[in-house]
């Protein structure tokens, strides 16, 4: 299932004035925070000619690393307000997904063309247990300027950087991949769930990866693109709960109808 257009309430995850330093306050001003948000594209993708550079230096094209379903994150490698907080609950939620670390991979994408490998080397050694199975499906990439742009542009990812205080004001998104490197779903980074992660992780697949039992759920949920998580629709479950009853009460009739049938 593909969005057409998704807008993620940026109170959800924007790092708000009480969280930026209070020298920070004077320069960013109510404009600025009414400027950042998600309005995602329809159709949105990875475009295919973003390059970055990984942990060893090496330089590729983004959509190269995306494989199977993804979970894409930007963040300013040194924060120090809520970009660790951000990165602790998207790891949280693909651990308690249930879901095997081979079936998912964690991008973080830095969004300071400052930084470099040894930046974000810190900011997942302080938030990513080294050798873990999340750690393993993880890869943290820097960028320049103008690829930046690129992926941020192409994602409806809109942020705002202060050169005064070089602070990064900036939603709290992690957007959903298929491997097709087309944007499935947008949640939000901030008390993620397990479960909602497992559903967009699933539903990104196409079905590929889960049980039966997710798809039953899957059909059970509607996913709510101004809070980025999935709710449960009562007239689905009304819905498969009718259809049972209704061929329970068909297969009961038709063995009747074959035990009262003469001989």
């Amino acid at each position: 299932m593909r969005i057409d257009c998704v807008r993620l309430t940026v109170t959800l995850g924007i790092i708000g004035p009480a969280l930026v330093p209070s020298m920070a306050l004077g320069r960013i001003t109510p404009e600025d925070y009414r400027n950042v948000g998600v309005a995602v594209p329809a159709n949105a993708a990875i475009p295919p000619t973003v390059t970055v550079t990984d942990g060893n230096g090496r330089q590729g094209d983004l959509k190269a690393l995306i494989s199977r379903p993804t979970v894409l994150v930007f963040a300013d490698y040194k924060c120090r307000t809520l970009c660790g907080p951000i990165l602790d609950f998207v790891g949280a939620a693909l651990e308690n997904s249930g879901l095997d670390g081979n079936r998912y991979r964690l991008l973080v994408v830095g969004l300071d063309p400052k930084d470099g490998p040894e930046e974000a080397d810190a900011l997942r050694h302080a938030h990513i247990e080294a050798g873990s199975a999340l750690d393993r499906a993880t890869r943290f990439v820097t960028a320049d300027v103008a690829n930046i742009e690129r992926l941020t542009t192409a994602l409806g990812y809109r942020y705002h950087y202060s050169a005064g205080d070089d602070v990064y004001v900036h939603p709290a998104a992690a957007y959903v991949f298929g491997a097709d490197a087309r944007v499935s779903r947008v949640l939000t980074g901030l008390g993620l769930s397990g479960a909602d992660m497992r559903l967009a992780l699933i539903e990104a697949s196409d079905g590929k990866i889960g049980t039966f039992g997710d798809q039953i759920r899957l059909l059970c949920s509607g996913f709510d693109p101004a809070h980025g998580v999935y709710t449960v629709k009562i007239w689905r479950m009304l819905q498969l709960t009718t259809f049972a009853t209704i061929l329970s009460v068909g297969v009961g009739i038709l063995l009747l109808a074959r035990r009262q049938r003469p001989a």
